[in-house]
């Protein structure tokens, strides 16, 4: 979960519940490092202090300060001569985790329209696991003003496109569930296959729920005509955007952190807005940049269905009859 009052400290499970806690290329790039030889001098067994105290420009690091964790990964923030850098460190995982968080990263920066932390290394850990070195971000005390969140969300969305369709360079992950992001043209596809569909699978297998499966692919074969009207660009998204993951800087502009980016239908950012708070101003100004598209509000509980299938997977089955009422709902609408 979010560590409020500093960078976010882990790509943690996207939970709701505390306890569980020009347009630009879509290619980015940022510093991913080789695993170093154990015999090689001792400052290179800590590949996290030697880029600080060459690349990071810092003579001398003045302290290392624990400020927390989630479910997956360990923060802290190591202040320089430099500066600050916050540095999450995972000790199970190799490096995949954190280079598509960085290349999430990179490309929302590259948009110049939302404050994100801007990535600079990303490399294996000689004991085992992996690490991510960022820009550290002093937050500011309170959330973001809605308007302006809105606004610039809107601007990252028209400003981050793809010319290879919805997808992502890489597979990443949506809290510690891989979220797959291969190439496709077609969005309605690209949703029912790697979002609805990859979720759905996964819950027959852990649970044996061939109920939800079932009747979820049913709405994956049925849901075409939703989308009827609406207009469809491969935007870059955020993929996580709930409360965590939104909060100010100390000028009160927002920052959004800890993604699962990929290029998707701009209405998919929404789909954890059942525990994001965004109220009727950050709609008002995102609609101003980027218009509503027809059958938006028909189409928004579809969003929230991935979001809510993947906390079953994760949390387990008091998130089941949600989904399941989503599910229902729908094949009730779009049933003949």
């Amino acid at each position: 979960m979010a560590v409020m009052g500093f960078l976010s400290s882990s790509s943690s499970p996207s939970s709701c519940i505390p306890s569980l806690s020009s347009p630009l290329s879509h290619r980015s790039r940022f510093s991913v490092a080789k695993l170093k030889p154990l015999s090689i001098a001792s400052m290179s067994e800590d590949p996290i202090r030697e880029w600080i105290l060459s690349e990071g420009k810092a003579t001398q690091i003045t302290g290392i300060r624990s400020i927390g964790g989630g479910c997956i990964n360990l923060a802290s923030r190591y202040d320089t001569d430099a500066g600050s850098f916050f540095v999450k460190t995972n000790r199970s995982i190799g490096p995949s985790m954190f280079e598509g968080e960085a290349l999430g990263l990179n490309a929302m920066y590259e948009t110049q329209s939302i404050r994100v932390p801007k990535p600079f290394k990303v490399g294996s850990l000689l004991t085992g696991g992996s690490y991510i070195i960022m820009e550290y971000i002093e937050f500011g005390g309170s959330r973001s003003n809605q308007a302006a969140l809105g606004r610039k969300l809107a601007e990252m969305h028209k400003a981050g496109k793809s010319t290879t369709g919805f997808g992502f360079d890489v597979d990443n992950t949506i809290g510690s569930t891989p979220q797959k992001n291969t190439w496709t043209s077609d969005w309605i596809e690209f949703y029912g296959v790697h979002r609805l569909g990859y979720q759905l699978k996964l819950a027959r297998q852990q649970y044996g729920d061939s109920l939800i499966y079932e009747r979820g692919e049913r709405l994956v074969k049925k849901m075409r005509p939703l989308f009827d009207g609406a207009v469809i660009e491969p935007c870059l998204l955020h993929g996580d955007l709930w409360s965590g993951n939104i909060s100010s800087d100390k000028n009160g502009d927002p920052v959004i952190l800890d993604p699962a980016c990929y290029y998707g239908h701009n209405e998919a950012e929404f789909g954890m807005s059942w525990c994001a708070g965004f109220g009727g101003s950050f709609y008002d100004a995102y609609f101003e940049v980027i218009p509503k598209q027809p059958g938006f509000e028909e189409r928004m509980d579809l969003y929230k269905l991935y979001h809510y299938l993947n906390h079953y997977n994760l949390f387990g089955s008091g998130y089941r009859s949600s989904s399941m009422s989503i599910i229902d709902d729908y094949l009730r609408m779009l049933d003949p």
